[in-house]
């Protein structure tokens, strides 16, 4: 086993750091902590005294020893910092542990507070628990550690709009993310559905726009739509932002507020109508999706964003502002004429420009007060500011277009860091939007897009994790959604792209999962469930392969309907189905049941397994999803959008070409496509069949049945066509996608999603 790249095993000694040091060599024997330690630090340098203390403040609850801390040099055991000048990367540190004593080197405190981080994880899990644990031995192994983040930015973000979190959980989620290197928290404030943070001279923001009269339950989707009737909402005063921004610096955390313009901005409208294009009135919005809402172009409306900021700016000291920019119909621009007056004015050519127009003008302010911006990647079109950074979260076509144009990207795709989409395909996940996102997705993704040379690659930044919350109600849930994930993507962000491996990861992060524990993090454990594949089984049928990364588990499965338990079958192989059904599969350890079910449909049809051949090719984020997956048996789910099973395109057709092997009598065609307008995913606007005996001349049949039903959950379509008294060996199928969204819908103006599930051929 590589010392280098899996897991850092010797001895039986595991070095479980998250996220992976750039260089570390395992030393003999160990250092044995006692109270006869001391911390020393630099003299005369507060900050690196500071950290002293923080050090401290670890260790003594649980070791209960002293712990005292005092000017370097003084004889004796310690757990030295050493400010060294030589080390220049700011977040860069080396850790030297030696049966006599560890040394702490760095160029700069932030680097000395990583590496306290990384010696934390080299100590047995129970210093976490925050008490005194006797018969603990204090020890950690040798090490000599070099180390260096990959990106300089690092971030998790945190919608407080939707739902509201206390200032004490803020701080809870800032310190797991600076425990795991990431130095970035960006504090998502105001949106339609609430605006959070105290402004002294508009205090209507904090009486009507920070509540809202009901909030919705169930999915966007649901229809009718459901009210809870219960009123909600609240805010964070300034005294408690500063406190937070405060506790965020001890942590080398920048938070980036956001304060979301020109779209978004509801809840600010219901305060402040005379800010809309046509007077209101509005309220803070009770359901989830986009609105038509957006800041009127009047001078008025400048002047209050920039008064607004101003507050902003004196609370938060970080460079970036994030001003959102995302998802702004245009449609009351249009009607206005005070924008339409702004464009010829301004000689702008159209709304787009003139949103253009807005952001660049927010960014000039912004650039005055010695701040720069932050937006979305929608920010591109018309024109992009000059000294905007990108956050690109559709794909990554902005950030490759946004870095070619010389600025700064920071890559938040929602294919692998949208945090809001479901963890695993267990039915007992609580609700979320919709995507599928699991962990090893996450820790596979790699930032720097291979269409970018080597000057244009230096311009991403890093990375983001985003999480979304219409569909997370309270802090516990939160925790749930954001982790281990938000560690997987810490290890992106910070690790060397070469030593990244999911193996290693996996090893380290069950030993990781102690520590959570100690901290009672209310993380995910659907990570260590089961996980199924399907291949074409030899002489006909399914061939179904289960797997899982708990290492000693068990999985154990049925196929009749029942969930399975201890006496269920034990798997050994791939599991052969002939017929239609359902395989359910759990991990079990010592006799119990370890993890979620999952329950996987099975599909055993005539295009099963069968060679498929497409047209055009999928979407960029599903290119690495084989075109087999459109005829592997495993029905794509209801409700996850993004499982492994779904291909999706935009602009070209999905047109699939599948080989039955012989001609034969076809009785139907089954398509499957999602259907959720709430996240642009639209089903086709017209789909046909053709049929071949030679793979070469296709004919449509006359008087061909075709039937559209909802699926069970109302956001899939199926559509079965039944052709008449025909024999084929090919099958092809083009489904057209959607087009361009209407107006006054959610994503309006841009091309909707065409997402493709499984083929069935009866």
């Amino acid at each position: 086993m590589s010392c280098q790249n899996k897991g850092k095993e010797k001895s039986g000694v595991t070095y479980a750091i998250l996220p992976e040091p750039a260089k570390l060599q395992p030393k003999p024997g160990q250092c044995r902590l006692s109270e006869a330690f001391q911390i020393s630090c630099p003299g005369g340098m507060p900050e690196w005294e500071q950290l002293g203390h923080y050090l401290a403040a670890l260790l003594r609850p649980a070791t209960g020893f002293a712990w005292p801390v005092n000017e370097q040099g003084i004889p004796g055991k310690a757990i030295a910092l050493i400010a060294d000048a030589s080390i220049v990367n700011p977040e860069a540190y080396r850790l030297h542990v030696a049966p006599g004593g560890i040394r702490i080197c760095a160029g700069h405190p932030a680097g000395a507070f990583y590496a306290i981080q990384s010696l934390r994880q080299l100590l047995p899990p129970e210093l976490e628990a925050g008490e005194l644990r006797p018969g603990i031995s204090w020890a950690v192994p040798c090490v000599e550690i070099e180390d260096a983040p990959r990106f300089p930015y690092r971030g998790m973000h945190l919608d407080v709009s939707r739902h509201f979190f206390p200032p004490e959980f803020i701080k809870r989620y800032i310190k797991l993310l600076a425990m795991h290197k990431m130095n970035h928290f960006h504090w998502h404030l105001t949106d339609d559905q609430g605006w959070r943070i105290e402004i002294k001279g508009y205090p209507k923001l904090q009486e009507i726009a920070a509540y809202r009269k009901e909030t919705q339950e169930g999915h966007y989707s649901s229809q009718p739509r459901r009210y809870d009737g219960r009123p909600y909402g609240g805010y964070y005063t300034q005294e408690e932002v500063k406190d937070i921004v405060a506790y965020a610096q001890s942590r080398f955390v920048t938070i980036i507020p956001e304060i979301e313009m020109p779209g978004h901005c509801q809840a600010a409208l219901a305060a402040y109508p005379e800010l809309s294009c046509t007077g209101g009135p509005f309220e803070t919005a009770t359901h989830w999706g986009i609105f038509e809402e957006a800041f009127c172009t009047r001078e008025a409306t400048f002047q209050f964003l920039e008064n607004v900021l101003s507050e902003v700016i004196g609370l938060f000291p970080g460079r970036f502002i994030h001003i959102g920019g995302d998802e702004c119909f245009k449609g009351r621009w249009k009607n206005c004429p005070g924008c339409q007056q702004r464009i010829r004015e301004e000689g702008l050519n159209g709304e787009q420009e003139l949103q253009s127009y807005f952001i660049r003008r927010i960014e000039r302010f912004l650039h005055s007060k010695g701040r720069g911006i932050i937006g979305w990647d929608e920010i591109l079109e018309g024109g992009l500011a000059p000294r905007a950074t990108v956050m690109s979260w559709r794909g990554a076509e902005g950030g490759i277009a946004a870095a070619r144009q010389g600025h700064g990207v920071i890559m938040a795709p929602t294919s692998t860091c949208y945090f809001d989409y479901y963890q695993s395909m267990s039915d007992e996940e609580p609700l979320a939007i919709g995507g599928y996102l699991p962990l090893e997705n996450v820790y596979g993704y790699e930032p720097v897009p291979p269409e970018l040379n080597p000057e244009e690659s230096l311009r991403i930044l890093g990375v983001q994790g985003n999480l979304w919350t219409e569909y997370i109600p309270d802090a516990r849930q939160a925790e749930y959604m954001a982790f281990p994930r938000a560690i997987a993507l810490a290890e992106v962000g910070w690790s060397p792209k070469g030593k990244r491996d999911f193996g290693s990861f996996a090893r380290r992060l069950m030993h990781h999962s102690r520590r959570l524990d100690e901290l009672g993090v209310e993380y995910s454990r659907q990570a260590f469930g089961v996980r199924t594949a399907a291949v074409p089984a030899e002489g006909g049928g399914v061939e179904i392969r289960l797997s899982t990364l708990k290492e000693g588990a068990s999985i154990r499965y049925t196929t009749d309907g029942q969930e399975p338990d201890n006496h269920s079958p034990e798997y050994s192989g791939p599991v052969k189905l002939m017929r239609d059904g359902v395989l359910m599969a759990a991990t079990f350890e010592g006799g119990a049941r370890a993890s979620s079910i999952i329950r996987q449909e099975i599909s055993v049809h005539r295009a099963a397994g069968r060679p498929i051949r497409l047209k055009h090719p999928p979407h960029s984020d599903y290119r690495h999803l084989p075109a087999s997956v459109l005829v592997n048996g495993l029905p794509a789910s209801e409700t996850r959008f993004k499982d492994g099973e779904w291909l999706a395109w935009q602009e070209a057709p999905m047109e699939a070409t599948i080989d039955l092997g012989i001609l034969q009598p076809i009785e139907s065609v089954g398509l499957h496509f999602f259907n959720d307008p709430g996240v642009w995913i639209y089903p086709p606007s017209a789909a046909s069949l053709s049929f071949s005996d030679d793979g070469a001349i296709f004919h449509t049949p006359e008087n061909m049945e075709e039937r559209a039903e909802a699926g069970a959950q109302g956001r899939t379509q199926h559509r079965t066509f039944r052709p008449a008294s025909i024999r084929a060996r090919y099958i092809r199928i083009i489904a057209q996608p959607h087009g361009i969204i209407a107006e006054g819908a959610p994503g309006s103006g841009h091309l909707a999603w065409l997402l493709v599930g499984e083929i069935v051929v009866r």
